[in-house]
């Protein structure tokens, strides 16, 4: 999102009392140097004139925030920006959430709190390894949604879906970024989510909050205890080189866990080493009503990894692995699911009743959630295009 809209969500999240970034913004060095001079390094200098990473960086001295300051606002001003200007932010220190949401005037449900799972990898400080579901009934979700209840009535975000950013720091939540949209992961996410809710997404609330209000209102504040264990596995590759065949791909889905694969690899594709989501090797969907057999099966992947999913037409040395957004734009998704071989095993399915009939068998929910594979990544491209 823009540098700049961004800087409007943190002040009127602040201007309600709740935690927001600190930030100075100016024109001149005079105007942020007193802000920089007492923030503790290191600090974010970035222009407001830009979206995404563009023209960011993280300063860790007062002298290295002034030359890139400096460097910014003239760039700014040789392209003739309007309205340019530099921010400098605190940095951020603590573990990012997700707390993704639908609004129907003014009446908000949570739909699920996620945590994301970064680790240094590949010669990268962050990689996306996935994306967990976290426990409503948890002290730490408890205080997110309530935050993020917070800071959607400060932003008057009364209608549709967000998607917000969050860390957790030493003194509590504090806001990112609110995304007035869908979460992204070309929807790869969607039958993970209906299994843990019992049958609803984000998506499906969504279409109801604009066309069908009674299917909305059936759709509690917050989501249930989950009907299973289950995880999102961001898939990292520790080789390189052009695709000859793809054998862990194979034995992935003969785990007991496996629900559905989404990945851009094919034989002849050419796999770099995992370096961030641009270059992450696929989205597995992971799911079991019995948490042990989960972790078996995420250790297996893991294992699977670092020793390769791919055989490739030409030998290459592996990286040694470290110990232990949407994502993939542009690349052709191959797409298998096979949520029907756990129908039937996850008790107390059915939380959400569709307006044309009642709750949904087991059979039902994960055959819908199979098929919701697909859509979700439908829907997750369409609201990546959208924000364009």
């Amino acid at each position: 999102a823009p540098t700049s809209r961004q800087s409007v969500q943190q002040r009127a999240v602040k201007a309600t009392g709740l935690r927001a970034v600190r930030e100075a913004l100016g024109t001149t060095w005079t105007e942020v140097k007193d802000f920089v001079a007492t923030e503790s390094m290191p600090v974010v200098v970035k222009p407001v004139e830009s979206a995404g990473s563009d023209g960011v960086k993280l300063c860790h001295t007062v002298e290295e925030a002034k030359a890139h300051f400096t460097l910014l606002m003239e760039s700014q001003r040789k392209c003739g920006a309007q309205g340019a200007a530099v921010l400098c932010q605190e940095f951020l220190k603590g573990k990012e959430y997700v707390v993704d949401c639908v609004s129907r005037g003014g009446v908000h449900k949570v739909i699920m709190v996620w945590v994301y799972d970064k680790r240094p990898t590949n010669g990268s400080a962050f990689v996306y390894y996935g994306m967990i579901p976290v426990e409503s009934s948890s002290e730490v979700a408890q205080v997110l949604i309530k935050y993020t209840l917070g800071v959607l009535k400060a932003l008057k975000l009364d209608n549709g879906p967000t998607h917000g950013e969050v860390m957790m720091t030493a003194d509590g939540p504090c806001m990112v970024e609110m995304n007035c949209r869908s979460h992204g992961w070309d929807g790869s996410w969607v039958p993970l989510e209906k299994l843990l809710t019992g049958g609803y997404s984000q998506p499906d609330v969504a279409v109801s909050s604009h066309v069908d209000g009674p299917a909305f209102d059936e759709i509690p504040a917050v989501y249930p205890k989950f009907k299973a264990a289950g995880q999102t596995v961001m898939l990292v590759s520790f080789f390189r080189g052009a695709v000859r065949s793809m054998p862990g791909y194979e034995k992935m889905k003969r785990l007991a866990s496996f629900v559905a694969l989404q990945t851009p690899i094919g034989v002849g594709s050419k796999v770099e080493l995992t370096v961030d989501l641009f270059t992450a090797v696929g989205v597995l969907i992971l799911a079991n009503p019995d948490a042990k057999q989960l972790e078996a099966d995420l250790a297996t992947v893991r294992k699977m990894e670092k020793e390769g999913l791919f055989t490739f037409d030409e030998e290459i040395d592996p990286v040694q692995a470290d110990d232990m957004v949407d994502m993939l734009p542009g690349r052709r998704l191959t797409e298998y699911s096979d949520a029907s071989r756990l129908s039937g095993r996850i008790s107390g399915a059915g939380a959400y009743k569709a307006s044309a009939g009642g709750p949904p068998t087991n059979e039902t929910l994960f055959a819908v959630a199979g098929a919701a594979f697909a859509a979700g990544a439908l829907i997750g491209l369409l609201a990546a295009k959208a924000v364009k």
